[in-house]
């Protein structure tokens, strides 16, 4: 370093670290002193301007000496430890003597005091001084040299207009000083700014100062300072100003032989800094990959640095996998080439999410994907972008589990493996932020498990929000009122008829319950259903039973993964033919021209179920089943077939059976099922009613003391009697009067009643201990009207000749949710069901059982009767069967 004109500092050479400095003043000559700016703690003293031809002195040397080697002999060593010498350009005294050159340019004077005649050096400086003053050289020329004295300027007064009206070019610079590695004192050219510049987006080690004015440098902060001395002080450069926050000017240091902030990174004295890379103008990637060499290298600052996925195969770090599910905006699960799922969280990115339990409704039940806001956009972007489809992986890191308290043992969150997802060149994670449906997470200086990408992310966030989109728009956020209308069996009543007219509707399947129970999105009604599968019989998995744990079926879960892989948040269509008694619809599904339920029976996943004979696909079921168990696959790997003989002396002998009993009927619904008790148990139901009646007088309950919950079971009395009855569900709350909806089967069976006359059950007679006393039963070879008035006539009919009298049953065939069965009045013995058909209040259902044909045919033939006379629903014209479906919805229009 040049100090002055007449003062510099020399080094030795480096051997092992920085090498120590020495201080050489230039014997007898003198030069202009430079300016000091005054010291901030003594504001009443001013600034010292530049003596003339100081600057240019110090210039001259610097220009001369900077990197160069040079050879000095000291001649006098004050008490003070001032050394003062000659100073000779090159390795020895051969060389230019600087003291001479100075003077010979009229850039210093020479001391004459004590000159000694037998001095030659002394002489020779005078002589070269007579001659600079005769040529009027430097500070000899006329005038006295006032237009040499610089206009320095220590402060800006707005710093950030300063650094805008750079328009970020090039400054000429001269580096003064050298605080850091990364922190610089400059002189801009040619206005004389003295300004501190902070390299953009590094940071080297530094000295930290302690309170007793001491400073302890951090580890490699003296080297990372030497390296940017040994190759920038004092040098002429040009300084790209690129930024001002909080006052700090930020910068990029250019030299003729590289860019500094690189080589910092290279060499391993610096570690790149989140906050100041968006500004570096010669690119972050850059910087990036400096850093990531020397963390390969493991050299200074990264000596002990271990990569995050160091311990992983190359096979684990990178690999190609398909996209099952996405579990939410940060998140999928993909399937391997080994057939082994694996959750992936997209690394760095944080998807939307609500601040706080007050934004949360409490009146209903939360549900992060559509009540979080944009939450839904987000998975929507990623389902429609890659489920299904192959991606590229590469695990960044892999996020410890965290406990939720340190004395806690519970995971607050399990083990996260985080990577960045590519799919035809596309980063999900960046695509997803710069739309607006996640941000970016910021991370600690040394935490160095962070997306590969991560700078990318910084700028699509940085577009995001400049752009206004997604979580950074100021417009209203988007509001999704989705209907879950799963279980809510009244509301799918509705809903059933207008799917049925539907024909084929567009749906998403949301999740998946088992092989054949899947749960969708109708984005066109935006309401979620759960849906059955028709036609099949499919493995069931294990579930809780009031009596226990049902242990899971042989490959119910092989068909569960089966469906998930095929149709999980996939855009399917789906075909509604009828619901259960739980709200649940049921139907077929398709996807790419596949039918679910073909599938799974080809795959032999599943058996075709009796129901599917009236459908289409009956006879492409039957064929895939068929071959099936031909190949002895999955559920029909132990599957024996009966000779062809047998099969047919079966089918010979198989006829209808004709064995009615005598039943009670009870109560009947508003879909036309009706619930029994056998006559021969009627006395040991009575028997059983007084025995829990005793020990409820025994044990009366305590009134208020039942919370009553819907769904639940429980004893009412009614006020009809009196009396206590078990057991009752209850299947609807209203404010304080709790209607119920009776379950077993004495009179009466339904009543409005407060929650004060509800208790709950005593043990003996839970639902656990004693078994249903009554039975679900449907009327066999007739169809329910699909119209809630023709219903309804039905229904009362039935009411009025049948409620609460003894009539005959025989069980017909099984059914989805009960068996199918024929009534028959006790006196008469006349039909229930077929009566209701020649009446012309319903139509016949067309069964294609051989041993089912000869009623069948009487139902018909009691159908035609009711047409001829225009009965009813046949009154207002001439139907064909095919037309009368939705008889009930014809005669509405």
């Amino acid at each position: 370093m040049v100090l002055s004109g007449c003062a510099i500092i020399v080094r030795g050479q480096p051997r092992g670290g920085p090498p120590p400095e020495r201080q050489i003043n230039l014997s007898n000559i003198r030069t202009g002193a430079l300016a000091r700016r005054a010291p901030q703690s003594q504001p009443d003293q001013k600034d010292t301007p530049d003596e003339p031809y100081a600057f240019q002195a110090r210039e001259f040397l610097r220009k001369m000496l900077i990197g160069k080697e040079v050879c000095f002999t000291v001649e006098v060593k004050t008490a003070l430890g001032r050394e003062y010498g000659m100073v000779y350009l090159g390795r020895d005294t051969t060389g230019e003597n600087i003291a001479e050159s100075l003077v010979n340019e009229g850039l210093a004077t020479v001391r004459r005091e004590g000159i000694r005649g037998n001095n030659p050096d002394q002489a020779r400086l005078c002589d070269l001084e007579d001659q600079a003053k005769a040529s009027k050289k430097g500070m000899w020329t006329e005038g006295g040299g006032t237009n040499t004295i610089r206009d320095l300027k220590y402060i800006i007064e707005n710093p950030r207009n300063f650094v805008d009206s750079m328009h970020q070019k090039p400054v000429n610079a001269v580096i003064e000083h050298v605080r850091d590695g990364s922190v610089v004192r400059a002189l801009l050219l040619p206005d004389y700014y003295l300004v501190t510049v902070m390299l953009s987006g590094v940071k080297c080690p530094t000295f930290k100062r302690e309170a007793d004015g001491t400073e302890s440098p951090e580890p490699f902060a003296a080297e990372a300072k030497f390296f940017t001395e040994s190759r920038l002080l004092q040098r002429d450069v040009q300084i790209i100003l690129e930024s001002c926050p909080n006052q700090v000017i930020l910068g990029t240091v250019l030299h003729p032989n590289g860019n500094i902030t690189e080589l910092l990174l290279k060499e391993g004295f610096a570690r790149c800094v989140d906050w100041s890379m968006a500004v570096y103008t010669q690119g972050a990637e850059k910087l990036r990959a400096g850093e990531k060499s020397a963390k390969e290298r493991k050299v200074r600052i990264w000596k002990d640095y271990v990569a995050p996925t160091a311990n992983m195969d190359q096979k684990d770090r990178q690999f190609v996998a398909k996209v099952m599910q996405v579990v939410n905006a940060d998140a999928v699960v993909v399937k391997l080439n080994s057939g082994e799922y694996k959750t992936i969280h997209l690394s760095s990115i944080r998807p939307p999410r609500i601040e706080g339990e007050k934004n949360k409704d409490k009146d209903k039940r939360f549900r992060p994907i559509y009540d979080i806001p944009y939450m839904f956009e987000a998975r929507e972007f990623m389902r429609k972008k890659i489920i299904g489809k192959k991606v590229n992986v590469t695990v960044d890191y892999i996020r410890a589990a965290t406990s939720s308290s340190e004395t806690s043992t519970i995971p607050a969150f399990a083990e996260r493996t985080c990577a960045t997802v590519t799919i035809g060149g596309i980063n999900i994670a960046e695509a997803l932020v710069s739309k607006g449906f996640a941000t970016v997470i910021r991370y600690r200086q040394d935490d160095d498990q962070r997306s590969s990408h991560y700078d990318e992310l910084l700028a699509a966030e940085a577009r995001a929000i400049k752009n206004g989109k997604g979580l950074h728009s100021k417009k209203e956020v988007p509001i999704h009122r989705v209907a879950d209308i799963s279980g809510e069996t009244q509301k799918a009543k509705q809903f059933l008829p207008f799917l049925q007219r539907a024909g084929r509707s567009e749906a998403v399947v949301e999740y998946v319950f088992s092989g054949s129970r899947l749960k969708l999105y109708m984005p066109k009604e935006t309401c979620l259903i759960t849906f059955l599968l028709a036609g099949i019989e499919c493995p069931r998995g294990s579930r809780n039973m009031p009596g226990g744990m049902q242990v899971a079926e042989p490959f119910s879960d092989e068909a569960m993964a089966f469906t998930k892989e095929l149709v999980l948040q996939r855009e399917v269509e789906v075909e509604v033919e009828s619901m259960d008694k739980a709200g649940n619809f049921i139907g077929w599904l398709h996807i790419e021209g596949v039918n679910l339920s073909v599938a799974l029976v080809e795959n032999a996943l599943s058996k075709v179920h009796f129901t599917a004979e009236r459908s289409s696909y009956y006879k492409t079921l039957v064929s895939g089943e068929e071959a099936s168990r031909l190949r002895k696959d999955k559920i029909w790997a132990n599957y024996e077939e009966k000779k062809v003989e047998e099969v047919v002396h079966v089918m010979e002998e198989k006829e209808r059976t004709a064995n009615y009993r005598a039943v009670y009927v009870t109560e009947i619904t508003d879909t036309m099922h009706f619930y029994t008790q056998d006559v021969e148990t009627g006395t040991q139901l009575e028997n059983l009613m007084e025995t829990m009646r005793a020990e409820i007088a025994a044990q009366p309950p305590v009134e208020g003391s039942y919370a009553a919950r819907r769904g639940d079971y429980c004893i009412a009395n009614f006020s009809a009697d009196g009396e206590w009855y078990a057991r009752y569900q209850l299947s609807k709350i209203q404010s304080l009067l709790k209607p119920v909806s009776l379950s077993t089967s004495l009179p009466p069976q339904r009543e409005i009643v407060p929650s004060t006359r509800l208790a709950v059950i005593p043990p003996a007679f839970s639902t656990r201990t004693l078994a249903a006393q009554a039975t679900e039963y449907t009327f066999a070879y007739i169809q329910v009207p699909q119209d809630e008035d023709a219903r309804a006539d039905v229904v009362d009919s039935l009411v009025r000749d049948i409620q609460n009298t003894q009539c005959l049953l025989n069980v017909e065939h099984s059914g989805v949710t009960c068996p199918h069965v024929t009534l028959q009045f006790a006196d008469s013995k006349d039909d229930v069901g077929l009566s209701l058909v020649k009446e012309g209040m319903v139509m016949v259902d067309v069964r294609k059982e051989k041993h089912l044909q000869k009623m069948v045919t009487e139902y018909l033939n009691g159908q035609e009767s009711a047409k001829t006379a225009r009965l009813n629903i046949w009154r207002y014209g001439d139907f064909r069967d095919d037309d009368a479906d939705e008889f009930g919805y014809k005669l509405k229009k």
